[in-house]
């Protein structure tokens, strides 16, 4: 047994050394502490992310009563867009008609970028058409800013896009179209950007850009909406468009020019015809409504909210 001198000793030891760990203890009221709470902690991932189940997603937007997910109207103002000059390819068909027609019903703009014009597209008299654009090609994304007379964009919308229509399995590849997929989807909006902002049409401190992707760039969504696997090709473009689009609004941080992600919402196109058998079950909708959706939450990006990839549906973030 020790001897009483010697416990003493080792319990003034003990106490010494409590007290210096204890010195190197954050209080509550502390600056990392703060941090922490109100940043790391202040939003679930209930609150931060949309659900993968797509029709379980409408479902719950309708026994909620959700009227940002089933009525755009009720929080949409489009009000930003007047004058505002706005590029956006693939302005000649689907939801980026439906864009270039909000933005022109609107007061804005337009500069449509396509390969082709369209009727549709000359009956809202842009204020520019630049055609014989094909996003594929290195030589034609570097006459964008030759052909574009009226001088920087304020916003820049990546939209032009491609859905192979069969689907792939593993006895049906189409290498092909896989490669035409992520040329089009991913290294296309980085051609028309990379261009645009060397020449001066896309400004420093007060342009922006929408990268119109996919949910089907999730990564992690696989799981639950392709639980057989499958259509390699459009999940490969989607996933490189997003990751393409997170180091673009890296790489512009110092620029001040926020980079949206964009999902625009599951819209009745012809590139979505595939899956018109489900349509109202997962609460497909016009891509006029689409394009209200898309618009919203444009008039939200910022450089807090850069780099975020966004359900334009519901305005909640995807997970990677």
């Amino acid at each position: 047994m020790p001897s009483l001198s010697k416990s003493l000793a080792l319990l003034l030891s003990a106490s010494t050394s409590l007290n210096l760990v204890t010195a190197f203890v954050p209080k509550p009221s502390s600056t990392a502490f703060r941090t922490i709470s109100s940043s790391s902690l202040a939003m679930s991932d209930a609150e931060r992310y949309t659900i993968p189940d797509q029709p379980a997603r409408f479902a719950r937007a309708k026994e909620q009563k959700n009227e940002r997910y089933l009525d755009i109207e009720t929080v949409y103002n489009p009000a930003y867009l007047k004058g505002k000059r706005v590029a956006i390819t693939g302005a000649n068909r689907g939801i980026g008609l439906a864009l270039a027609k909000e933005l022109v019903a609107q007061g804005g703009k337009l500069v449509a970028i396509v390969r082709a014009s369209s009727k549709e597209l000359d009956a809202l008299n842009p204020e520019e058409v630049v055609t014989g654009i094909d996003v594929t090609s290195d030589e034609a994304c570097d006459t964008i800013s030759e052909k574009i007379t009226g001088g920087p964009v304020d916003i820049l919308v990546n939209n032009a896009g491609y859905f192979y229509e069969p689907e792939e399995k593993i006895d049906s590849l189409n290498f092909k179209e896989e490669l035409k997929m992520i040329d089009i989807c991913a290294l296309g909006p980085l051609r028309v950007s990379a261009n645009m902002f060397n020449n001066g049409l896309l400004k420093e401190g007060s342009s922006s850009i929408a990268m119109i992707t996919s949910q089907g760039g999730a990564i992690s969504w696989r799981t639950t909406q392709n639980p057989t696997g499958g259509d390699y090709g459009h999940h490969m473009s989607k996933a490189a468009a997003n990751m393409m689009s997170v180091l673009l609004s890296q790489e512009f941080k110092d620029k001040n020019i926020a980079v949206g992600i964009l999902h625009p919402g599951f819209n009745k196109t012809d590139m979505t015809s595939k899956y018109a058998e489900i349509w109202e079950i997962e609460g497909a909708v016009d891509s006029s409504v689409g394009a209200k959706r898309v618009f919203h939450e444009i008039g939200k990006l910022n450089m807090d909210t850069s780099g975020k990839f966004i359900n334009c549906e519901d305005g909640l973030e995807i997970p990677w």
